[in-house]
């Protein structure tokens, strides 16, 4: 399936999320957990648009991304105007149905769909694990992490910050 617009708004706000981070700006929790509620719900969608139930699916998607967008948009006006304007006017091509953002080509290690400039991975655990542990992780290094099960995770964040929560992660199987 063609990208969507509103896979495209995905992407751009996780990109000025990303780049808002790198700026040290502080953003607070809930945009983290909405970024990754939208995108699970994104791709709940795409598994059938056609059911006619799916447009309660599309409305949630647009709520995320609303409160999303309201944030990083109040947060980035604290660099300056200039650059509010920039990310306004890639949200508003998205909108309108244009390709902002290509998707990154996945290799083996790093799983399709994870917006240019990041790197995405599954982990799958042998049992579930804490989703509050993870999120503390996610918050500490930045990252976005979505629940795609009990047992499995996806990371999506700047490369070296995924690496990283990788090495955090990976103390829960030595124990």
């Amino acid at each position: 399936m063609n990208d969507l617009p509103i896979e495209q708004t995905w992407l751009i706000l996780v990109e000025l999320f990303t780049d808002l981070k790198k700026k040290d700006i502080q953003i607070p929790d809930e945009v983290t957990k909405n970024i990754r509620l939208a995108r699970t719900t994104i791709n709940f969608y795409k598994s059938d648009p056609t059911n006619p139930e799916m447009m309660n699916e599309l409305k949630r998607i647009n709520e995320f991304l609303n409160s999303i967008q309201d944030t990083l948009i109040d947060l980035a006006g604290e660099i300056n105007e200039g650059y509010v304007e920039e990310w306004i006017e890639s949200l508003k091509r998205a909108a309108r149905g244009e390709k902002v953002i290509e998707k990154e080509v996945s290799t083996p290690k790093f799983v399709v769909g994870a917006p240019a400039g990041f790197s995405m991975v599954r982990v799958t655990f042998k049992e579930p694990m804490s989703e509050e542990r993870l999120n503390d992780i996610a918050e500490e290094y930045g990252i976005i992490i979505e629940f795609e099960s009990d047992d499995v995770v996806a990371l999506y964040g700047d490369k070296e910050k995924v690496k990283e929560s990788l090495k955090e992660i990976s103390s829960f199987f030595k124990e």
